[in-house]
């Protein structure tokens, strides 16, 4: 059996089908993806970045860096600074962020996931592709996430670019309401090419060669040698133990999962019953210090490695003693035999941009300002960009393994640490735990805000404070976990219209 769960409706049940058709966990999970990929416009795209965690049961899990470049390689330096547009637009309370061809960084999304399906599938590469063909062929649904996003980003990120703008929005310019059909012109072509030749169709074939063009055209910095030098990036988890559980998440460009490590020994045997005031001020003051210290220790590109050691040290020290004193998506799949994939993918806010007729969209993450800290285009070509996503992994003793992620930019370790708080520490069912109320602490320039759900008593703190109703601001954390006796539990995030799927 296999069990899957995503925040896209879609995926779950794509990743069962590759699953009953000969798939094992790390197909269904590539599979799912590839379907949000195709079905959740807006949201994520296949020209985005991946983190591919893979845990097999005999082995230690390792990670599987796909995630965006700066690119730029051959371009004379005054080619650089160019193509940005930079934006405003409410979703979220706010968000600032640069779109436009010169936001887009060299997508790693399908490198990632030629190494994880080469080295750690069953099924073919086409075959992995079957279900997102099939989508990008005879068009789908409008997804409620998908909806929810281009309410505010229809006109100031996909505005600018006339066919991506058509494929958002009706006749007479208004988004398309959630439900509506989508078919996006050339993307059927794109995949079956992707399908038939491999990632190289991308990576120096055709398709890449319209994406650059396309881009170029407009004012973009990514070049074919840009594409052709890529390559995904095997690398060791960072590791934390909580209650028994060996806990695998990513380590840098990752900055997600250097965070949610940090927290979770921040907060090593709490909370002890529930969320009352006393244990949301030791929340509230672990999410402050981490998000403080890894501006300072991981803002800069350089020593990334060596300064999520610094952090995870440092919670174990100086953080530990501070404390005292006072666009996105997840799949998840484990089968039977043990064997994990936890798949995150993004493409930022997106770019806006559909190069080249292939109808991919491009991601804009040259253009995220809070994970460029050193400045737009200003670094070299080939660096890889700091990331939110955190794709998990927990294994106990026992044989028990969970496999955990969530979309959510800069909630993604918040959604995931209270998501396993609330799982592991007061042994709520999964599905319970996915949906208990979050708190997400933002730290600015004259204090800190405290962001969360209804359920939690922020109100009665001394904070400045931001209730929602609950909301995909707040991630869509996706969760599978195989116990010892065999029996699953699945978890998917309403916040997002996730859903699961169990395959014999």
């Amino acid at each position: 059996m296999i069990a899957v769960a995503s925040s896209c409706a879609l995926a779950a049940d794509a990743g069962a089908l590759l699953a009953e058709n000969g798939g094992n966990a790390v197909d269904a999970a590539l599979a799912g993806a590839l379907v949000s990929a195709v079905t959740e416009p807006g949201v994520v795209s296949l020209g985005g970045g991946a983190f591919v965690m893979i845990c097999p049961p005999d082995e230690a899990p390792i990670l599987i860096d796909g995630h965006v470049e700066m690119p730029g390689r051959g371009l004379p330096a005054e080619r650089l600074g160019g193509g940005r547009i930079d934006i405003w637009m409410e979703y979220g309370g706010g968000v600032s962020t640069t779109v436009g061809p010169g936001s887009v960084g060299t997508p790693g999304l399908l490198s990632a996931f030629d190494v994880a399906s080469s080295r750690y599938g069953k099924v073919d590469w086409k075959r992995l592709f079957g279900p997102a063909h099939e989508y990008a062929r005879d068009g789908f649904p409008l997804s409620q996430p998908s909806y929810d996003y281009l309410i505010y980003s229809g006109g100031p990120v996909f505005g600018w670019d006339p066919p991506s703008y058509a494929a958002l929005h009706d006749a007479s310019g208004d988004p398309l309401p959630r439900g509506a059909p989508v078919r996006i012109e050339g993307l059927a072509d794109s995949i079956a090419a992707i399908a038939a030749e491999g990632a190289a169709a991308l990576y120096g074939g055709e398709v890449g060669r319209l994406v650059v063009d396309g881009l170029a055209e407009a004012g973009g910095v990514l070049t074919m040698a840009d594409l052709e030098a890529y390559e995904a990036v095997m690398r060791a988890p960072l590791h934390v133990a909580v209650d028994g559980w060996d806990i695998a998440t990513t380590p840098m460009p990752s900055r997600g999962g250097a965070a949610l490590a940090a927290m979770l020994i921040l907060l090593e045997g709490h909370p002890k019953k529930g969320w009352d005031v006393d244990e949301l001020k030791r929340l509230i003051r672990a999410q402050e210090v981490v998000f403080r210290h890894e501006s300072e220790l991981v803002g800069s590109f350089s020593d990334r490695e060596v300064r999520a050691r610094e952090l995870l040290g440092a919670a174990h020290g100086v953080l530990r003693a501070a404390l005292e004193s006072p666009s996105t998506v997840h799949t998840s799949a484990i089968d039977s035999d043990g064997l994990a994939c936890s798949v995150t993918i993004s493409a930022g806010y997106g770019s806006g941009a559909m190069p080249g007729g292939t109808g991919i969209w491009m991601n804009n993450c040259l253009g995220e300002i809070e994970l460029s800290p050193e400045g737009y285009h200003a670094l070299a070509p080939g660096t890889r960009l700091h990331s939110n996503m955190a794709p998990t992994i927990a294994r106990r003793d026992d044989g028990a393994v969970l496999a955990i992620g969530s979309p959510g930019a800069s909630r993604i370790p918040t959604a995931i640490l209270l998501a396993l708080l609330y799982d592991l520490r007061l042994d709520l069912p999964l599905q319970e735990a996915v949906d208990s109320p979050r708190l997400h602490v933002v730290v600015e320039e004259d204090g800190l805000r405290v962001d969360y759900e209804e359920g939690l008593c922020v109100d009665e703190l001394d904070v400045r404070q931001r209730r929602f109703d609950r909301s995909m601001y707040f991630g869509g954390v996706a969760a599978v976990r195989l116990d010892p006796d065999g029996t699953f539990s699945l978890a998917a995030d309403p916040r997002r219209s996730g859903s699961t799927a169990l395959a014999k």
